[in-house]
C-alpha cells in the first residue's frame, strides 16, 4: 500500500523491455529513493490484463507520478490509463525503441532520468485521436506500418532482423491512392507514406517532422511521396525542411484520409492492421508530462 509522503510514485515495469541487459529496476529505484521523502510503489506488466489491472492499481495508490519503465509501448500503456487525469506520466527509457524520451530529451543516464522524476516538473501536451485511438507520437499508414508488421511476424530481432524488414518492405513497396482533406481542401494524390505527426522523430532518432511540437495544438500531416536520399538524409543528419516535391507537409488540427485499397496502420509503433479510411483530430493539453 502506499507509505504517506509529499508524494507517491508508481513505477510500471515492463521486464521484458530493452535488450539481453537487464537492469533490477525495483532495486535501483528503491536504491535511489531511500533518502528521499517520496512513497514509491511498483506495478509489474505481465502482458495478460494490464490495462484493468494498471487501473486498478492507479485507483488504489492514487499517485502523483505514474512511470513508465520500458519502450514506447510501455509509455503508451500508461498514458492511456492518466489521460486527462492530474498525474504525471514520467518515463526511464529501456526498450529498443525510446522515441517519446528522445522526444522530451530525457536522460539515457538513470540517475539523471530519476532526478528528473524527483524535480516533477510537469507540462500539458497534445495528443491525436485517430479513429478512436490515441496516439501521443507518430502514427502512419503505408511503407512504415507495413515494416512494423513484418518485424512484429519476423523471428529476427535486433539490428540484424530490423534491415532483414527493412529490406523486405523496401522490396514489397507500392503507393497508395489517396483523398487527403485537411482545412477544407481536399487533395487527391499517390503516396508511399502518410504520418500523422504529433512528435518530431521515431524511436530510431530519425527526424520526420522538423515542425514538430507536443505543446502547440496541432499536428502535421507529413506526406511522404517518394524515396529520395536527399530526403533520408535531412531525416538522420540534418534536420530541416523537406524538399515538397518528394515529402509534403501540411500542418492541421484535423484530417480526413480515404484510400482506394486497404492500407497498413500503426499508431505509437504498434500495428493495428489494415484500413480505408483515417480520421484524426488534435486533443489539447491532454496528457501531463513529466519532464527535464
Amino acid at each position: 500500500m502506499p507509505t504517506p509522503a509529499s508524494s507517491v510514485n508508481l513505477f510500471v515495469i515492463n521486464p521484458i523491455s530493452g535488450g539481453k541487459t537487464k537492469v533490477e529496476w525495483e532495486k535501483v529505484v528503491r536504491e535511489y529513493f531511500k533518502n528521499i521523502d517520496a512513497g514509491i510503489e511498483f506495478y509489474i506488466l505481465t502482458g495478460e490484463n494490464d490495462p484493468d489491472s494498471l487501473r486498478h492499481w492507479i485507483e488504489r495508490v492514487k499517485p502523483t507520478t505514474v512511470v513508465a519503465v520500458g519502450g514506447d509501448g510501455t509509455v503508451s500503456l500508461v498514458a492511456k490509463e492518466i489521460l486527462g487525469m492530474d498525474i504525471g506520466l514520467g518515463i526511464l527509457p529501456a526498450g529498443s525503441a525510446n522515441g517519446m524520451a528522445r522526444e522530451l530529451n530525457i536522460p539515457q543516464n538513470l540517475n539523471e532520468a530519476l532526478e528528473t522524476i524527483v524535480k516533477n516538473k510537469t507540462r500539458k501536451a497534445d495528443v491525436i485521436d485517430i479513429n478512436g485511438h490515441i496516439c501521443l507520437h507518430l502514427s502512419d499508414i503505408g511503407l512504415n506500418a507495413q515494416l512494423i508488421k513484418y518485424f512484429e511476424e519476423g523471428k529476427l530481432r535486433g539490428k540484424l532482423g530490423y534491415a532483414t524488414q527493412v529490406a523486405k518492405t523496401l522490396w514489397r513497396k507500392s503507393p497508395m491512392t489517396l483523398k487527403i482533406k485537411v482545412h477544407g481542401n481536399e487533395v487527391s494524390m499517390k503516396a508511399l507514406m502518410v504520418v500523422l505527426a504529433n512528435a518530431r522523430m521515431y524511436g530510431t532518432g530519425a527526424v520526420i517532422n522538423p515542425e514538430g511540437d507536443l505543446y502547440d495544438g496541432q499536428f502535421e500531416v507529413v506526406i511522404m511521396k517518394r524515396l529520395a536520399l536527399s530526403e533520408l538524409f535531412k531525416m538522420w543528419l540534418r534536420p530541416q525542411p523537406f524538399n515538397p516535391k518528394k515529402i509534403k507537409l501540411y500542418p492541421a488540427t484535423s484530417v480526413s484520409i480515404q484510400t482506394t485499397k486497404k492500407v497498413h496502420f500503426q499508431v505509437d509503433g504498434e500495428y493495428l492492421g489494415k484500413l480505408h479510411t483515417v480520421e484524426a483530430k488534435i486533443v489539447p493539453g491532454r496528457l501531463k508530462l513529466v519532464i527535464p
